[in-house]
Parts: C-alpha cells; sequence; structure tokens
C-alpha cells in the first residue's frame, strides 16, 4: 500500500514516516505540508492512503479530503489530529478513521486496517459538527480527469448555467457542480448576488452603469466583463456601491 504523509510539521512528518517504515505493507511514497501540496502530490504518486494532518496553512485537511473526494479514484485517509475531546467525539459519531497525537504504533497500525474510503457528504457533516465556522479557501473541478484548484481570493464572479457554475478568475474560467445559492452560503461575505444567476466578489465590484436601453450593469475592477443587474437585486445592490 502506497502512503502520502501530509503534516505542516516538518518533524510530525518525519516521526509519522519512522513508525510507517515499521509496516512491512506500506511504502511511503511522498509527503506534503499542507492540503494544496497534498491534493497535487496525490495526483501525481497515486497512493493508496494518505495520512493527513487537520489544521494546516493554506488548505486544512478536511478540505483536502472533501476535494480529493472528486476523484474517480480518491485515496482512503486517516486524520491525524490533536482535536480536544468534544471535536473528537464529532468523527467518532462520522466513523472518521483518526490517529490522536501524539501517534503511537500499534494505534497507527490499527487505524491503517480499518482505513476505508468515505463521502464528500460524510466530510461536510463533519465539518458542519465542528463548533468553527468552516470556509473553504479553494474551488475545486475536474477537468479532463485532474482537479483544478481555484482559490477563492482569485475568483471574480460565479455565473449559474443550467447544472453548472462557471468560475472565471484571473482570466481563465471552469466549471464546477455545485448550486449557486449553497455557494451564496458558504462565501456570502465575499460576494454579492446581482442576478439569480450571478454573484460577483465584493472586492471586484467597481460601480453601476446604466445603458441607453435602461438595463444597469456592474462594473468589475481590472475587468472589461459588464454584468446586468437585476430589478430584484437592484436597490440593495446599489446601496452597497454608495458604501464602497
Amino acid at each position: 500500500m502506497k502512503a502520502l504523509v501530509v503534516d505542516d510539521e516538518s518533524l510530525a512528518r518525519e516521526r509519522l514516516i519512522d513508525l510507517l517504515a515499521a509496516i512491512e505493507s506500506i511504502e511511503v511514497v511522498g509527503e506534503a505540508a499542507d492540503g494544496r501540496e497534498a491534493i497535487d502530490a496525490v495526483q501525481r504518486l497515486l497512493p493508496d492512503l494518505v495520512l493527513m494532518d487537520i489544521r494546516m496553512p493554506c488548505m486544512d485537511g478536511l478540505e483536502a479530503a472533501r476535494h480529493l473526494g472528486a476523484l474517480q479514484d480518491p485515496p482512503a485517509i486517516v486524520f491525524c489530529t490533536a482535536y480536544d475531546e468534544h471535536a473528537l467525539a464529532a468523527f467518532d459519531a462520522n466513523a472518521v478513521d483518526y490517529l490522536l497525537k501524539p501517534i503511537r504504533a500499534e494505534r497507527l497500525r490499527a487505524a491503517i486496517e480499518r482505513a476505508g474510503r468515505f463521502s464528500g457528504e460524510k466530510l461536510v457533516r463533519i465539518e458542519n459538527a465542528s463548533p468553527v465556522r468552516r470556509e473553504r479557501s479553494h474551488l475545486c473541478a475536474r477537468v479532463r480527469g485532474s482537479l483544478v484548484l481555484v482559490p477563492i481570493v482569485e475568483i471574480d464572479y460565479l455565473l449559474a448555467e443550467d447544472k453548472y457554475v462557471i468560475v472565471h478568475y484571473a482570466g481563465n474560467q471552469v466549471l464546477i457542480e455545485e448550486p449557486l445559492k449553497m455557494l451564496e452560503i458558504e462565501f456570502g461575505d465575499r460576494f454579492v448576488r446581482i442576478h439569480r444567476n450571478c454573484l460577483v466578489a465584493l472586492d471586484r465590484l467597481a460601480g453601476l452603469t446604466r445603458t441607453t436601453d435602461g438595463r444597469v450593469l456592474a462594473r468589475l475592477e481590472r475587468m472589461d466583463a459588464s454584468l446586468e443587474v437585476s430589478r430584484r437585486n437592484l436597490p440593495a445592490l446599489r446601496k452597497l456601491v454608495r458604501s464602497l
């Protein structure tokens, strides 16, 4: 079984790799320092198992696991955590394998034996059980079988089209299969709705323009695009623009 070790602390990675070396059925094929690196490593190295810390910079372990679940053949995941007793109870309730730091050799073997693949829905339940509000740092799209990660801070606007949402960012665009309404709920402090099918990043909103035929368009900074504002959303958007 090929394993990937993910932890932002190099000493923690070294200790876990040493423990894994004593397990004959495990071959450590790589390591990563955060969730973003882990996703890149999984696609490159194709491990069967990922042992991953939860609290990490850039992208934490829960978010990385959620994105990895979008792969056609995701790896099994064992979380390594220093969470308190209440958080561990939430993990137990959702039958997620975890290792409590400091990790013991016998506990590691047991966790690997029962490591299983779990669904994105289960990860969402874990995230919701956390006492701390969780917000993803990236959106994830599948492009020709690979995962493309888009940092939330780089998104200009989100446009719903049929069953997809088109993510426009840094001159590029990708399709994701997430409801626009759920994205609005999750990232409501970063985006504003200008139309039933469009959310615009607040820090990209430059102002409003009225056309000769009476339509109102939202102007975006550093972009030529102007997006139509619906009558329903116009009053709140005008108030927001005045406050910028």
